[in-house]
């Protein structure tokens, strides 16, 4: 296929709203270079037209060396990478680390048994990639064993339950790569110990096997922030406007920052576009875009109040399709759909009847579902590689890297495709094509090298005792920051260690942590690094008070930290909406007295 290289995988605002979010009042500007540990941005220019560099200029002196476009995990994967190699990047994403796809996954560092029997290889490199991931950050990796029941009777339901057995014999072969325990059959009875509450008629048996979780945003902005202390530029919100192609060459990018309004020119001697689902669009700003082939995919999940189950249990919808419940920290996931969207990208709808798809499914083998409260939804778009006449679910997980110089644009790159769990993999093959062209043949180390926090084992309990924390918001500070959970602990006083969010729980040092170290700009941000306002209260008991304390640091005005907090109220009950019943609609009536009490910028 021309222009496609030969390495793949085998192995519109509201009338009011937050200042800066809503681009009205006064501007949200990012701190002054070095509080953030970014290097200083280059002088924006004035207006709305953007001169254009020269390919003169773009060779001379050009701002860096790649300029990657998109903060997913493959964008900040290659940023870590490249960064890591010894060479000059700048990083864009339009709205934040881990807002498409890979903060909106099911979460998995996993080998994908679905993929065995029609893409074994995506299996094997998934398993290759996880013993990796385990390595560099294993403090956010948890392990979740999965049970398959087998209901039915007599020949058929052995017939199946032994197709099963078989089927996951092969998949043990892999186990070792990521270091998962072998499949293990189960009677009835020892199936109803490990899963209380599954459905017993008609159990035959069950099958279990082993996979790894890991939070997907905290993921993203751990490569981030290692590939900034290793001399990336990291630039969120900032929306690229335009890919620069002059004589047949990619010279560096037009941009936009979308809070305060800035305009940037950026030079560079590659263009990388890692904007998953979205790459068709970005390559369209450079000309190639039907060069770019990907189909996006809806990924919908459930987040429950609580965790219904101890382990994750599979289940078929109506359809037959394959779904799941897993626990996910102190709630549980429920997922997922996998449909074409022609939707918004940015703005991707769930609907009513994609929730009812799920629950209805899971109900059938764990009845005790329907005790549970949907606090949250959640949804991506994976970016598969585009085929016609395939079911969704039969689409192709392998990657491809696109290389434009046959389309008129040499220097500029598409990573399409991929999936979470070989994200790592995927940005050393394109480090290793793009890194040697720019005279660099410095060694791939990302997967020896630990990510921030990742570099020992923290001992909770001493942690813990230390500081009169519990055990519990001490755990789960280190799941998210590792080793670096002592330096947010020792940079805070006791009104610091004070929790915000009783849901996960959140500290308010951690808080200010995220606001002034791992580049948030909007309390959403800090929220998705931190999981504030994502418990059963919906941002009710939390948002507020975590809007004052990011507003310290990102230097907001009362009237914006009241904006910022109702933004993210807002946010949290869109989410809830396509699945609000009887137990919900009690809860959305706290969040709309709530909304009210911020004032009329709050109002919805």
């Amino acid at each position: 296929m021309p222009g496609v290289s030969a390495l793949r995988t085998t192995d519109e605002p509201p009338e009011e709203g937050p200042r800066g979010l809503r681009g009205r009042g006064e501007m949200l500007r990012p701190p002054p270079a070095g509080t953030l540990g970014l290097p200083s941005a280059p002088t924006p220019t004035e207006g709305p037209e953007i001169p254009l560099m020269t390919t003169e200029l773009a060779q001379r002196r050009p701002d860096c060396d790649v300029l990657i476009i998109g903060g997913g995990v493959n964008g900040t994967g290659l940023a870590r990478d490249l960064s890591l190699r010894g060479l000059r990047v700048i990083l864009l994403e339009r709205n934040d680390l881990a807002f498409g796809a890979s903060g909106n996954s099911s979460g998995m560092i996993h080998g994908g048994p679905r993929y065995l029997t029609t893409h074994p290889s995506v299996t094997r490199s998934s398993c290759v990639d996880s013993g990796y991931i385990q390595t560099i950050a294993p403090h956010m990796i948890f392990r979740i064993p999965f049970v398959m029941p087998v209901f039915g009777h007599g020949p058929v339901a052995k017939v199946r339950f032994d197709a099963f057995d078989a089927f996951f014999a092969v998949y043990d072969e892999y186990q070792p790569l990521k270091r998962g325990k072998p499949h293990t059959r189960l009677t009835p009875e020892e199936t109803l110990t490990l899963v209380p509450g599954l459905r017993e008629r008609d159990l035959y048996g069950s099958i279990t096997f082993d996979e790894w979780g890991i939070y997907g945003n905290r993921l993203c902005v751990a490569n981030a922030t290692d590939a900034v202390e290793h001399g990336c530029r990291l630039y969120v919100h900032t929306s690229v406007e335009r890919i620069v192609v002059e004589e047949g060459r990619a010279t560096g990018v037009t941009a936009r920052d979308r809070i305060d309004g800035r305009a940037y020119e950026f030079s560079a001697r590659v263009v990388v576009n890692c904007t998953g689902a979205w790459s068709p669009i970005t390559a369209a700003t450079a000309g190639v875009s039907q060069h770019v082939r990907v189909r996006p995919g809806k990924g919908v999940h459930l987040v429950l109040d609580r965790p219904v189950t101890d382990v994750g249990v599979m289940a078929e919808a109506i359809d037959g399709r394959q779904i799941f419940i897993e626990p996910w920290g102190n709630t549980s996931l429920i997922g997922t759909t996998d449909d074409d969207t022609y939707a918004d990208l940015d703005d991707l709808p769930v609907t009513t009847d994609e929730v009812r798809y799920l629950v209805e499914g899971v109900e059938q083998v764990l009845p005790r579902v329907r005790d549970a409260r949907i606090i949250g939804t959640t949804v991506g778009a994976r970016p598969s590689l585009y085929a016609w006449g395939k079911m969704e679910d039969a689409l192709s997980r392998e990657h491809e890297i696109v290389d434009h110089a046959a389309h008129g644009a040499e220097g500029l790159y598409s990573l399409i495709g991929g999936k979470l769990a070989s994200y790592r993999m995927f940005a050393q093959e394109a480090a290793d094509l793009i890194a040697p062209r720019l005279g660099n043949r410095a060694p791939c180390t990302t997967h020896t090298a630990p990510l921030p926090g990742g570099d020992r084992v923290v001992d909770v309990d001493k942690l813990a005792a230390r500081y009169e924390l519990t055990r519990f918001a001490v755990e789960r500070l280190v799941t998210r920051h590792g080793s670096r959970a002592e330096a947010i602990l020792a940079d805070s006083d006791r009104r610091g260690r004070a929790v915000v969010c009783a849901h996960e729980p959140v500290l308010a040092c951690e808080v200010r942590w995220v606001a002034k170290h791992e580049f948030a700009r909007t309390l959403a941000d800090v929220a998705r690094r931190t999981n504030l306002a994502h418990g059963a209260c919906g941002g009710n008991d939390c948002a507020l008070a975590g809007a004052v304390i990011a507003g310290e640091v990102l230097g907001w005005s009362p009237g914006e930290v009241r904006a910022q907090a109702a933004e993210l109220l807002r946010e949290r009950r869109r989410s809830r909406l396509p699945a609000i019943g009887d137990k919900q609609a009690r809860a959305e009536a706290l969040t709309m007295a709530a909304l009210r009490t911020l004032g009329r910028a709050a109002q919805p």
